[in-house]
């Protein structure tokens, strides 16, 4: 059976697509079977796995409508082992639509269940939002990551996060837990980012992901050109710290198996 891991964090621009996208590419790249699952409106994942989000015509509104069917909407194969269920402006009319809907937090989970055994994993790209959509996200996951950017405020908003999976996890999932942290755009030549990492270790009671995703030029390239950075630029720092982090997922995986 998949696992299912959902990239969360309510403070945008802290690398949370990018670390959907390329987190899914390099467990795809280690010959693991992904489904990623873009539950964003921005519909950026989509986007920066090289699709049109703009010319589709099913995309994960219409199956949390109730207009498709999930074979409807699912995009195979669109890197080696790796398959998409896309996500456009559309999405966001969903919050209002589905206002009076029985167990309208577990549209997501119903239909997930029918392809779950399919994949190895299914990475789910959460808004930068805690809402219906995040919620159906963490009611249809194993596990919560959520990447920290190394920055002043980085644990700014972290508690609110904290609480709201607690919640999830107290009223609707169980099983739900937190993955860990991962630390994004960390720059070696500041002290600041060394700070940060030190302050969040000791503040925060949470696994923590020993790699480390550099602040790098070219992971900022990739999502224009529509490639993850390992295919776009394989011997960057940044390919190397996310293949990094998906050999650390499968790690824990094994481990934990065991």
């Amino acid at each position: 059976m998949g696992r299912i891991i959902a990239v969360a964090n309510q403070k945008g621009g802290v690398g949370k697509t990018t670390t959907a996208i390329n987190l899914s590419a390099c467990l795809a790249e280690k010959g693991k079977k992904v489904l990623t699952i873009d539950i964003d409106p921005q519909g950026n994942t989509s986007s920066g796995l090289g699709i049109d989000k703009n010319n589709l015509e099913n995309t994960i509104y219409e199956l949390m409508i109730g207009d498709c069917t999930i074979e409807d909407c699912l995009l195979n194969n669109i890197i080696d082992n790796l398959s998409l269920l896309p996500s456009n402006v559309n999405l966001a009319g969903a919050e209002i639509e589905l206002i009076g809907i029985e167990e309208k937090e577990y549209i997501l989970k119903k239909e997930i269940s029918k392809i779950r055994d399919n994949y190895d994993y299914l990475i789910i790209d959460c808004p930068p939002s805690l809402n219906t959509l995040t919620v159906n996200a963490m009611t249809t996951a194993d596990t919560v990551l959520v990447p920290i950017q190394c920055e002043y405020y980085a644990l700014e908003g972290l508690s609110q996060l904290i609480h709201t999976i607690n919640l999830v996890k107290q009223r609707l999932n169980p099983n739900l837990e937190i993955e860990g942290v991962v630390f994004t755009m960390y720059d070696a030549r500041t002290n600041l980012s060394l700070q940060v990492v030190e302050n969040v270790k000791m503040n925060l009671k949470q696994t923590i992901y020993k790699s480390i995703i550099p602040r790098n030029v070219r992971l900022a390239e990739a999502p224009s050109h529509g490639l993850p950075i390992n295919i776009y630029d394989p011997k960057s720092a940044g390919a190397e710290g996310y293949r990094d982090l998906a050999d650390e997922v499968i790690e824990r995986d094994t481990i934990n198996n065991n």
